[in-house]
């Protein structure tokens, strides 16, 4: 099924419900007009993060079903899929057989051998200093190979993502493969996981290397362009990156959009958030929250720094057992790239604060995703991750299908499911369309416009009230209809 202008659902196979099968009956019977399209987090066999450290890609994890159950609810709704472009498991066959027979594996070329890398045997300190890290370490892994020899091994992330040299003809076969497997198996976007890692040279940041990223993103592109699958690159950035990226055409994720709404809310004021809405690409994917926590790095220079410093005080102040230690090292996660909460807890559990953010969301230029735990307006699962001591965990709850039922009798959630039928089946919200935004002190109004048809989003950002109007031909004297109030 081709992607659509509708409604992405972002889940994991096991969330809603406890496979794949499960998944699919939740849709169906609750759904079927609020959802066009289903992001499946990662199906893989995988070793750690959740899914992000694919063993294979070839089938789909015996605890979620099969890949028949994927092309059945790929038949109802459009799908995207993750493929880490970055990295492989270092439990996956690949990597096992490297460590086992060294430069006699067929896989010896899949991964980047550090001194080899460097010439010289290591970076220098300002050569290392350069590498663009998330992680309070050099990028590498000391390996034991079966002989007894010791090697530094490039591993941007934990010790289970191991890094692909994506320079050598066997990885480009790899991705190839992966790639087309996907597309025969259902995929209408294609994810591309921590893409602006993938090249690394020397004496650069390794992330987003230009031109050399540029060529890997067309050499992806004209795989999947074979099958008429998209691709979406993943990049938690500078917004400069994500704009750059959409001017060559690509679809790019709005990572910007969760905190510049944050600030809005919390503030009553749409000044920040207007300029966003108006620069910002319509060729893109809009979240407010994700399997990860919330972006900080993503409003650089869109806010003031001192407005960033303020609304994520606001975050751990206002955000429902929010605290800055979930988003620390001791939670495996740094202050500075996110905050761990739910959306809705982050709005302190407040069901008319929410419902505006999303309807924020669902005006803003671009596809919207709903996280599944959004879907459900879930508040933070202190429980889970303190069991897991994983800070993004407190986003991650499992629900079971008697959750669920019993979810869709809160009015938030039914409101929601109504706001995301008005944006999926209004033609407004066309993506060859034009918005117009206006503020009025603590007023944002949002006007999504298509040849005769407009829709506009009124809102008060301190009461957190608003109002949806559908205008006729006219918009100025047309017919208006209420659809939201």
């Amino acid at each position: 099924m081709k992607l659509e202008n509708k409604v992405m659902l972002i889940t994991y196979a096991d969330s809603m419900g406890k496979n794949l099968k499960e998944l699919h009956t939740v849709l169906n019977t609750y759904y079927r007009d609020a959802v066009g399209g289903v992001h499946i987090l990662p199906f893989f066999p995988s070793s750690a993060d959740r899914g992000f450290a694919p063993m294979r890609y070839d089938v789909v994890d015996e605890a979620f079903g099969t890949y028949e159950d994927i092309e059945a609810i790929g038949r109802e709704y459009y799908l995207m899929f993750d493929f880490m472009a970055n990295h492989i498991s270092s439990s996956s066959k690949y990597f096992q057989d490297f460590l086992k027979r060294k430069n006699e594996s067929k896989y010896a070329d899949f991964f980047i051998r550090y001194e080899e890398f460097w010439g010289k045997g290591a970076p220098t300190q300002e050569q290392l200093d350069k590498i663009y890290k998330r992680k309070p370490r050099a990028p590498y892994i000391e390996v034991e190979f079966q002989d007894g020899t010791t090697e530094k091994i490039w591993c941007t992330f934990c010790e289970e993502q191991i890094d692909l040299d994506v320079r050598k003809e066997a990885v480009k076969s790899f991705i190839k493969g992966t790639l087309e497997q996907m597309c025969q198996n259902g995929a209408s976007l294609i994810r591309l996981d921590a893409f602006a890692y993938a090249i690394k040279k020397e004496d650069t940041n390794c992330f987003f290397v230009e031109p050399d990223i540029w060529e890997l993103l067309h050499e992806i592109e004209q795989i999947v362009g074979r099958y008429e699958v998209e691709i979406l690159p993943e990049i938690h950035e500078h917004y400069t990156i994500p704009m750059k990226i959409a001017e060559k055409g690509f679809w790019v994720y709005d990572f910007a959009l969760p905190v510049l709404t944050l600030h809005a809310l919390y503030n009553h004021t749409g000044v920040y958030l207007k300029k966003w809405l108006e620069m910002c690409p319509m060729k893109q994917f809009t979240t407010l929250d994700t399997h990860d926590g919330i972006g900080i790095v993503d409003v650089k220079d869109l806010l003031p720094d001192e407005e960033v410093y303020i609304v994520q005080e606001q975050m751990y102040r206002q955000g429902a057992n929010v605290k800055k230690i979930y988003s620390s090292e001791s939670y495996n996660n740094l202050d500075v790239y996110q905050v761990n909460t739910t959306y809705y807890s982050a709005l302190g559990n407040r069901d008319d604060a929410y419902l505006l953010a999303r309807a924020i969301q669902f005006f803003a230029p671009g596809i919207p995703q709903v996280y599944y735990v959004g879907l459900l307006a879930g508040e933070n699962d202190l429980e889970l991750m303190e069991k897991t001591k994983n800070g993004r965990d407190i986003n991650r709850h499992y629900y079971t299908l008697e959750e669920i039922a019993g979810e869709q009798e809160r009015p938030v959630v039914r409101k929601l499911k109504k706001l995301m039928a008005i944006r999926n089946m209004e033609p407004a919200f066309h993506l060859d369309g034009k918005i117009q935004v206006e503020t009025e002190g603590e007023r944002l109004m949002i006007t999504r416009k298509y040849k005769e048809n407009s829709i506009r989003l009124s809102a008060d950002l301190r009461s957190y009230g608003f109002e949806i109007t559908r205008y006729g031909k006219d918009y100025e004297n047309g017919k208006e209809t209420i659809v939201w109030q």
